[in-house]
C-alpha cells in the first residue's frame, strides 16, 4: 500500500503540533492526578521523605544485630513520638499566647495613637498610613476582652444619657447527636487517617527498601545493571544526606531563634523557635515568614521599640549565617535546583497540595533533579530544574558568538582565567567553539557574510583575552566565579605542565632568541585566523615570540622578516593533503632546516596521526594548543638552559 506524497508531507508538518498537544495533555493529566489524588499522594510523599531521614538510624540498629522489623518499628515509633511531642508543644504554646494576647492590646493601641500623632504632623504621611492605623486599631479592639454588661440596665444609668441598646445573641438550634458526631469526626478523623497512612507507608517503605530499589532499577532500565544500581544507590545516599543535613540545620536555626527570643523577652519563645525551624523548609521566604509574628508580638508587648529592633537584628544576623556559611558546609553551595525552578516548584506544589505542598516543594524537586541526573530516561528533569548550565562551556561560548555578544564571552573567560591557564581555556572552550562554527559552515548553516561576522567576534574575544595578565600558580583567586565558570572547571581537565612555564632569553637555544622565532601561518578560512591568533598568543605568553601571517603572504614574510626557527601551519578545516605538502615544501625551500609544525585543530584518532604526519612531510603534528606549546618549549629550550621559570604576575 503506497502513501500519497502530499499526505506524507502533511503528516510530517503536523507531527510537531501533535507532539506538543500530547505533551500538554500528559502534563494536564499528571497535574489533575496530583490534585485530585492528594489525599493519598501527600501521605506517600511525606512517608518517602521521612524514610530518607530514618534510613541511617535503621542501618545503625541493623549493624548492632537488631532484627529488621524491630529496628524499623523502634525508629518509627521514636520519630512519630517526637513529632507528636513537638505538635503538643506547639498547641500548648499557641493556646497560652492566644490567652495572653488581650493583655497586649492597650500597649498596641497606645503605640498606634503615638504613631498617628507623629505622622499627622508630617502631612502626607498621615494619609499614607491612615488605612494601616485603622486596621491595627480594629485588631486591637478585637483583642480586647468584652466589657461586662451593666447589672442594672436602666436604673443605674446616669441622668441625661441614652439607654444602651439591648444586646441580642442569635444561637443556632441545637443539633442532634448524629450531626454533632459527624462534625467532630470530620475534623478529627481526617488528620488521624492521614497520620495513619504516613505511619503505615513509612513502615512498609523501610521494611521493603531493597525490594522497592529493585523495582526502581527495573523501571529505570536493567540493561546495564551495574550502572543503574550505582546510580540509584548514589541518588538515595545523596538525598538522605541532604534531608538529614537540612533537618539538622533547620532544627539548629529554630533553637537559636528560640533561645534568642527568650533572652530578648518575647513571650512564647519556644513556639516561635519551632515555627522558625519549620518555616525554614520553605525556600527563600521561610525565614522572613517566621520573623513576622515575633516582630508583631514584640511591638505589642514592649511600650518602646527596643524589643522589636532586637528581634529584627536576631533574624537578620542568624539567617545569613545559616544560609551562606553553615549551609554550604553541610550540603554544598546549593540544593542543585535553579532559583527559578525553586520559585516555580513552590508555586505549583502549593497550588496542588496547599501548605503541605509548600513545605514539600524543595525536597520533592530535589528528588526529581537527582532522578534526572542519574536516570537516562528522565534527563529532561535535570535540564528543566537543575542549576547546572544546560549547555556545555564550548556550546555556551559559540551561542554567544552567534548572538553577537562577545563582551559576555570575554567576561566569562576572564572569570575562568582567575583559576586556570589561558591555553587550557583556548583548547577546551574557544577552539571547541570554533569547531562547532566550522561544522555549521560546512553544513551550509552559516552563509559567507554570517561566517565573517561570527569570525570577527571570535577574533575580538581572542584579542581581549590575550591582553589579560597571566595567572599566578602560587596564588589562587578565592572570589566567586559564577555558575558557568564553575561548570567549566568541572568539565575541563587540569592544566598541562607547560601551561605554567615561561622561558627567558637565556633559557632559549640561539636560533630561538629573536623577536619572533615562530611564524604562525593561517590557511585563510573564516575561522582559521582566530585559531592562528590563539596559537601565536600562547607561544608568545610563554617566552616564544610569534607573529601571524597568511598562506598567501607566506613568501613575502619569509623574505622580509628574520629567519624563523619554526613555522606553524594552522588548519581548522584542512584542505587537500597535496596542497599542504606543497606549502610545506615551499617553506623548507625558502628556509632550509626550519622546523615545520602542523596544527590540525580537530579531534583525531592518535593511531592515524603518525601516518598523517608522514603523508604531509611535517616534523611535528598536533591537534591542540597545549600540545603545540609542549613541543615548542621542548624544541626551543637550550641544552644547558637554566631551570624553567614558572608563570607569575
Amino acid at each position: 500500500m503506497t502513501t500519497d506524497p502530499v499526505t506524507t508531507r502533511l503528516l510530517r508538518q503536523a507531527l510537531p503540533v501533535v507532539t506538543t498537544l500530547a505533551s500538554l495533555l500528559l502534563v494536564v493529566t499528571l497535574a489533575g492526578a496530583l490534585y485530585f489524588g492528594r489525599d493519598i499522594l501527600v501521605p506517600v510523599a511525606l512517608a518517602i521523605l521521612l524514610s530518607f531521614v530514618l534510613v541511617p538510624a535503621v542501618r545503625a540498629l541493623r549493624r548492632l544485630r537488631v532484627p529488621r522489623a524491630a529496628a524499623v518499628l523502634l525508629v518509627v515509633v521514636l520519630a512519630f513520638g517526637l513529632l507528636g511531642a513537638v505538635g503538643s508543644l506547639i498547641a500548648r504554646e499557641a493556646a497560652q499566647l492566644a490567652a495572653d494576647l488581650p493583655r497586649y492590646s492597650l500597649t498596641l493601641r497606645d503605640k498606634i495613637t503615638a504613631l498617628r500623632a507623629a505622622t499627622a504632623e508630617r502631612g502626607g504621611l498621615s494619609d499614607t498610613f491612615s488605612g494601616f492605623f485603622d486596621m491595627a486599631e480594629e485588631i486591637g479592639k478585637e483583642l480586647q476582652p468584652p466589657a461586662k454588661a451593666d447589672s442594672a440596665h436602666g436604673s443605674d444609668a446616669p441622668l441625661g444619657t441614652a439607654e444602651r441598646p439591648m444586646q441580642v445573641e442569635i444561637h443556632a438550634p441545637r443539633s442532634g447527636l448524629l450531626t454533632t458526631l459527624g462534625s467532630v469526626a470530620g475534623g478529627v478523623l481526617h488528620p488521624l487517617a492521614t497520620l495513619g497512612l504516613i505511619l503505615l507507608f513509612t513502615i512498609f517503605i523501610l521494611l521493603q527498601r531493597e525490594d522497592l530499589r529493585n523495582r526502581a532499577i527495573r523501571l529505570a532500565g536493567s540493561s546495564d545493571l551495574r550502572r543503574t544500581t550505582a546510580a540509584i544507590d548514589d541518588a538515595t545516599a545523596r538525598l538522605s544526606r541532604f534531608f538529614i543535613a537540612q533537618l539538622v540545620l533547620n532544627l539548629a536555626f529554630g533553637l537559636v531563634i528560640g533561645v534568642g527570643l527568650w533572652f530578648i523577652g518575647v513571650p512564647s519563645p519556644i513556639l516561635f523557635g519551632v515555627i522558625a525551624g519549620i518555616a525554614r523548609f520553605v525556600p527563600y521566604i521561610g525565614a522572613v515568614i517566621s520573623a513576622v509574628l515575633p516582630l508583631a508580638i514584640a511591638v505589642a508587648v514592649d511600650p518602646g521599640w527596643s524589643m522589636a529592633i532586637q528581634v529584627a537584628i536576631l533574624f537578620v544576623v542568624v539567617e545569613p549565617i545559616a544560609g551562606h556559611v553553615i549551609e554550604p558546609l553541610l550540603y554544598g553551595h546549593s540544593t542543585g535546583i535553579s532559583p527559578v525552578a525553586v520559585i516555580l516548584a513552590a508555586t505549583i506544589w502549593t497550588f496542588l497540595w496547599g501548605p503541605i505542598g509548600l513545605l514539600l516543594a524543595t525536597p520533592l524537586t530535589v528528588c526529581l533533579v537527582v532522578l534526572g541526573r542519574h536516570v537516562e530516561r528522565l534527563w529532561f528533569l535535570d535540564v528543566l530544574l537543575g542549576d547546572r548550565p544546560a549547555l556545555g562551556p564550548q556550546e555556551i561560548f559559540y551561542q554567544r558568538m552567534l548572538a553577537g555578544d562577545p563582551a559576555e564571552a570575554i567576561e566569562q573567560g576572564r572569570l575562568f582565567l582567575k583559576e586556570r591557564a589561558l591555553v587550557t581555556y583556548y583548547d577546551e572552550v574557544v577552539l571547541a567553539g570554533l569547531r562547532l562554527a566550522q561544522e555549521d559552515a560546512a553544513r551550509g548553516s552559516l552563509g559567507r557574510d554570517r561566517q565573517a561576522e561570527v569570525g570577527g567576534d571570535f577574533r575580538a574575544v581572542v584579542e581581549a583575552l590575550g591582553q589579560a595578565r597571566m595567572r599566578s600558580l602560587l596564588r589562587r583567586s578565592r572570589k566567586p566565579v559564577g555558575a558557568e565558570a564553575e561548570a567549566a572547571f568541572a568539565a575541563i581537565g587540569p592544566d598541562r605542565q607547560a601551561a605554567g612555564i615561561v622561558l627567558a632569553r637565556d633559557d632559549l637555544a640561539p636560533a630561538w632568541r629573536g623577536e619572533a622565532p615562530v611564524l604562525c601561518v593561517s590557511s585563510g578560512g573564516a575561522f582559521d585566523e582566530a585559531a592562528t591568533m590563539m596559537l601565536a598568543q600562547t607561544l608568545s605568553r610563554h617566552g616564544l615570540g610569534a607573529r601571524v601571517t597568511t598562506a598567501e603572504s607566506l613568501r613575502g614574510s619569509l623574505v622580509e622578516g628574520e629567519r624563523p626557527a619554526m613555522i606553524c601551519f594552522s588548519y581548522l578545516d584542512p584542505i587537500s593533503l597535496s596542497q599542504i605538502r606543497l606549502t610545506i615544501r615551499r617553506a623548507r625551500k625558502a628556509v632550509p632546516g626550519v622546523t615545520i609544525l602542523v596544527g590540525f585543530w580537530r579531534e583525531r584518532d592518535p593511531a592515524s596521526l603518525g601516518r598523517l604526519r608522514r603523508a604531509i612531510a611535517a616534523d611535528l603534528l598536533v591537534t591542540s594548543l597545549s600540545e603545540a606549546l609542549d613541543v615548542a618549549v621542548g624544541r626551543a629550550r637550550a641544552v644547558a638552559a637554566a631551570p624553567l621559570r614558572r608563570a607569575a604576575e
